[in-house]
């Protein structure tokens, strides 16, 4: 079997050899039947016809490191429509909780328009305020 200039002939499964057939993980490529069922004239094998869609490109991903798979998978579409949606709801939540923190901080105007940083700096203060009033 020829190797592809990405391929060793570690990738390669051990049992294949350039002379076996390609049916010969049904049972040896003995002709019809052996290893082979019959399903409405075509000859399927066992392993194929049980095997999840998905388990091709598992076996074709499995030399890849730990990385790389990782790096594939979060390329897809699904992958990054799904992370931005959850990015989208952290951010939303992020953003109702500085605005319950700014209803609780007094400041003149009271609708006066902060920034994230304003509104941390001022809790601190307010905080440090309280305090000092309860120690009092």
């Amino acid at each position: 079997m020829m190797l592809n200039s990405d391929q060793t002939e570690i990738d390669m499964p051990p049992s294949h050899s350039e002379t076996e057939s390609v049916f010969s993980d049904c049972g040896g490529g003995g002709g019809r039947g052996a290893g082979v069922e019959e399903a409405g004239g075509i000859g399927l094998c066992a392993q194929s016809r049980l095997a999840e869609p998905g388990e091709a490109l598992k076996k074709d991903l499995q030399h890849l490191s730990r990385e790389e798979r990782r790096r594939r998978r979060r390329a897809t579409a699904k992958y990054r429509t799904a992370h931005a949606t959850r990015e989208r709801i952290r951010v939303e939540a992020f953003n109702m909780a500085f605005a319950e923190l700014r209803k609780l901080l007094p400041t003149l105007p009271p609708d006066k328009k902060l920034s994230k940083i304003e509104i941390l700096r001022l809790a601190i203060c307010y905080i440090s305020y309280l305090n000092h009033v309860l120690d009092v």
